[in-house]
């Protein structure tokens, strides 16, 4: 219960995935410190390294989230640091300032397609960040911000390198073939295109890209390519899938069997009732039909649903 209140992971990412990520966050602070330190020196650095310190967290620990890509991590400190910097030169008032600097800055990575959360820290900090950032002016954007993102980002990409499983940025992620999902009584699928026009049917941002969401659909798919049912989870008057995409989908109905001893003498009559061949029939022995079929299912309105059995 409280699992599901607080949305707690259940921590499936490996302990070697963790120390990868700790030691890529340990560079690029590193560097991100000596650079703002040369710069501004050390009263400003607390106000600067923070928005730098939570890039690294999605450089290092999600290099694959969307809020993580290059155009996302330098359009978004980019934009806002040139928002705070305006804010702080229009607005006279601190506290309007300040807010103004972070509102403007999340509509503007909106609309520039850059969401990158540090980024609005980057912006609160060219308000409040005291003589030393104001100094700099518009200066500001390029030393330190620029150059603190410019650094991260090389860092990002030559230590991620370094781990095959770790692609960054994902443009050097082979792409994914278009995949299908089938499911429907009639047999059409379900393409790519509609996985990503569904999730543009959440009018909010998500956190996941088209490649990685096909991606994740291979992965599971395959995965489940590689159980079929056994002789024995065979039933009469239970439904099947072969669970395969496209034209080759198909559903078929155990209507009877033999009951005879020995694998070649036990038989089930089968009839085809959704999908490829639909309203033919069939007999294979009860081996040979658990080999085809992936899983049962069951219809629930126009559509086939796995059953999943413990």
């Amino acid at each position: 219960m409280l699992n599901r209140l607080i949305n707690l992971s259940s921590g499936s990412v490996s302990h070697a995935e963790r120390l990868i990520s700790t030691i890529g966050g340990v560079l690029a602070i590193f560097a991100t410190f000596s650079i703002s330190n040369f710069y501004l020196g050390d009263s400003a650095i607390p106000l600067i390294v923070p928005s730098m310190g939570a890039s690294a967290v999605l450089l290092f620990a999600a290099p694959h989230s969307a809020l993580a890509q290059p155009w996302n991590v330098l359009g978004g400190h980019i934009v806002s640091a040139l928002v705070g910097v305006s804010c702080y030169l229009l607005v006279p008032h601190e506290i309007g300032a300040a807010s103004l600097a972070v509102g403007i800055a999340i509509g503007a990575m909106y609309y520039l397609r850059c969401i990158h959360p540090p980024g609005g820290a980057t912006a609160l900090a060219a308000v409040i960040g005291g003589e030393s950032v104001h100094s700099l002016g518009f200066g500001f954007v390029l030393t330190p911000v620029l150059l603190n993102v410019l650094v991260m980002l090389i860092i990002a990409v030559a230590f991620n390198f370094l781990f095959s499983w770790r692609r960054y940025p994902s443009l050097l992620q082979p792409p994914q073939a278009a995949a299908q999902i089938s499911g429907t009584e009639d047999g059409q699928t379900i393409s790519h295109a509609d996985l990503v026009a569904a999730l543009g049917q959440i009018d909010s941002f998500i956190d996941v890209s088209e490649d990685d969401l096909l991606h994740i659909y291979d992965l599971a798919t395959g995965q489940a390519r590689h159980g079929h049912l056994q002789a024995d989870d065979i039933l009469p008057g239970h439904c099947y899938s072969n669970g395969a995409a496209g034209p080759d989908w198909q559903v078929r109905r155990v209507i009877d069997e033999s009951g005879g001893t020995g694998p070649e003498k036990n038989m089930v009559a089968y009839k085809v009732i959704a999908g490829d061949s639909r309203r033919t029939s069939g007999i294979l022995t009860r081996q040979q039909f658990s080999r085809w079929a992936r899983f049962e299912v069951v219809q629930k309105g126009d559509r086939w649903e796995q059953i999943n059995r413990t």
